[in-house]
């Protein structure tokens, strides 16, 4: 893969992951953008990956918290760090049950840029009207576990290409009550599990049905994300401790409402595979 084609995704997969923009949207749009052939499934997860290395950094004594937690659960303490985990890993369970569902069976099918737009305006109006009916008042350590799988059920809605993963958790914790920095603190650790998991799965297809360009280039995808999504998480949390997910909703806006004029009008050819 071009050096070029390898920054292009990795700056778009590690800079909307974590804003509320949808970055399995917008690698979907990639190759109706450039012309390019689909970078596929495994280059996604390959992208991922980068993004998880940038939770794992900026997040690191969440992260340690939850390690030194689940070593007193296992020796039968629970604090807050177990406590943290176990939330974490039961608002996982359905979309690692709906996931293996959409991999085995529609994977294909929802790779398109309709979907994506449809998506983009949908849950952004969702995500605006949550941000500006919730309240704000609750931090990660007041969640209840009822909580956490309410947040865990809004995650499936994520493998609708367009919703963004963090855009509707982020949603149904403004839902719930936190303040918009727990909300976006509580939907990046959440993101361990899940990208955690569609590592695994994928990997084995990276591994083995890959030839040692597609590893090298799936390598500098990892490394090039995880820098563009540390950089969008420090900027995210920064700015919102001072302001509200409006400019991103407006994004979503612009963006869905372009490419839904781009098809009606026969500007955009959508198929299933460009």
């Amino acid at each position: 893969m071009p050096i070029l084609h390898i920054l292009v995704l990795a700056i778009i997969q590690g800079a909307t992951e974590f804003l509320p923009v949808s970055s399995s949207g917008h690698l979907i749009l990639v190759p109706y953008a450039t012309g390019w052939a689909d970078q596929g499934l495994v280059i996604d997860v390959a992208a991922h990956l980068g993004t998880l290395v940038a939770v794992l950094v900026y997040f690191w004594r969440d992260v340690r918290l939850m390690l030194v937690g689940l070593w007193r659960l296992i020796s039968g303490r629970l604090d807050d760090g177990g406590r943290l985990m176990l939330f974490l890993l039961a608002a996982t369970i359905p979309a690692l049950a709906v996931g293996y569902v959409v991999d085995q069976y529609f994977s294909d099918a929802v790779r398109n840029p309709l979907i994506v737009a449809w998506a983009l305006i949908g849950f952004g109006v969702v995500l605006y009207l949550a941000d500006r009916i919730g309240m704000t008042v609750k931090q990660v350590k007041h969640m209840t576990l009822v909580q956490a799988l309410v947040i865990g059920l809004a995650q499936v809605l994520a493998f609708i290409p367009g919703t963004s993963r963090s855009g509707i958790t982020m949603t149904a914790a403004r839902m719930l009550g936190f303040e918009r920095g727990e909300a976006a603190r509580f939907s990046f650790l959440l993101s361990i599990p899940a990208i955690s998991a569609a590592g695994l799965w994928k990997g084995r297809e990276l591994i083995s049905g890959s030839d040692p360009e597609m590893l090298q280039s799936a390598a500098l995808i990892m490394g090039f994300s995880a820098v563009a999504g540390f950089l969008a998480i420090a900027f995210l949390m920064a700015w919102l401790r001072r302001a509200s997910f409006a400019p991103f909703v407006g994004y979503r806006l612009l963006l869905g409402g372009l490419l839904l004029w781009l098809i009606y009008s026969g500007n955009l050819v959508v198929t299933t595979a460009p």
